[in-house]
């Protein structure tokens, strides 16, 4: 792969318009069709989404911080750590595990717990879609559990609003297409995962030259998403040295630094052209990207883009204390595990696949 990278802006529509069904076909294109970098940003967001993306931001923070006796609680064998806390257990692409990053998973939909044990027995072969959540004490994260569930359901709320637009679109474009059937998907889907991310400080020597080959590497691998649409947040950086994240009742949202203290750390996207884009994400904005299962549900009209992430490298925070960390949250929308994603696979068999070759 080239070093050569591109920063380039993501297309982007207003909630309004959203809401509005005022979205130019052209702009779906550009952001999702065969030559786009498969993002969209949803802007003129609520005044609670910023209050909640900060709030639970800060959590995730404090949530890394938590002792590990503490964290082997929160930890899910039996959903192959794909719920609750996830760290050291995923493979990069040259089979060291990444202990670089934990992440805390919530199957996030609302109605998931009055269904699960229903889908459970129904799929007992797929636990990292079924198991129950596991949340920390209330005690050690107060308000946890409220704040990540109220923003997963807004970004779901969004996210279909943005299935709408492209159900219009795949309607006009698609012999045969289900009438409404991406946010339909969206809307009642019991499946619907969210990754809450944690990228530690890099222990990387201070000053070390590191090539983007070798942090994405290092950081999380390129990778598709399997699902529909996945919201994403944009990153907060903080400063963990100067701000030390608090537990329990001391628990505050952390100061936010103002940008990342590293121009190389973020969103990166394989184009279709074969160059490596790094894509930012407004602070007062959501993005979505697209995933494998809507690409296989639009028949290739819209398609799923590889990315990867990487975190501030060793001494970008140099003069503001050096240890900088890189929260984010993903909110990935997928179909139920009955729902058909093309005429041999319901998305159960086709998250199988995709599951059994990742893990």
């Amino acid at each position: 792969m080239a070093n050569a990278v591109m920063n380039q802006a993501a297309v982007a529509v207003g909630l309004q318009d959203l809401r509005n069904e005022k979205v130019d076909f052209s702009a779906l294109e550009d952001a999702f069709g065969p030559a786009s970098l498969g993002i969209i940003v949803v802007k003129d967001l609520p005044s609670e989404f910023h209050a909640l993306r900060h709030k639970l931001l800060s959590y995730s923070s404090a949530l890394a911080s938590l002792p590990q006796e503490e964290l082997d609680k929160l930890e899910s064998p039996a959903s192959k750590w794909l719920v609750g806390w996830s760290c050291g257990k995923e493979t990069l692409k040259d089979g060291r595990y990444d202990t670089l990053k934990g992440s805390y998973y919530v199957n996030c939909a609302p109605g998931f717990e009055e269904q699960q044990k229903a889908v459970a027995e129904r799929y007992p072969s797929l636990p990292e879609y079924t198991a129950p959540n596991v949340w920390p004490a209330k005690e050690l994260l107060p308000e946890f559990e409220e704040t990540f569930r109220e923003l997963c359901t807004l970004i779901i709320d969004i996210a279909a609003l943005v299935a709408r637009a492209c159900d219009k679109y795949a309607e006009a474009n698609i012999d045969g297409y289900k009438t409404g059937y991406l946010e339909h998907v969206v809307k009642t889907s019991v499946s619907t995962k969210a990754r809450l991310l944690h990228y530690f400080p890099s222990p990387e020597s201070p000053g070390e030259e590191t090539s983007v080959e070798k942090n994405e590497d290092d950081w999380c691998a390129t990778h598709l998403d399997h699902g529909c649409l996945t919201g994403l947040t944009s990153a907060m950086f903080v400063d963990e040295t100067a701000h030390p994240p608090q537990t329990g009742p001391s628990f505050a949202p952390l100061e936010e630094l103002e940008h990342s203290p590293d121009p190389k750390a973020g969103l990166y996207i394989h184009s279709r052209t074969g160059q490596v884009v790094k894509v930012g994400i407004p602070r007062d904005c959501l993005a979505f990207q697209t995933g494998e299962a809507l690409e296989v549900i639009t028949k290739g009209k819209f398609k799923a883009v590889p990315h990867f992430v990487r975190g501030a490298g060793a001494g970008a925070g140099a003069g503001i204390g050096g240890k900088v960390a890189r929260n984010t949250l993903a909110v990935f929308t997928q179909p139920n595990l009955y729902e058909q994603v093309d005429a041999q696979r319901d998305f159960a068999a086709f998250a199988k696949e995709i599951v059994e070759k990742n893990h």
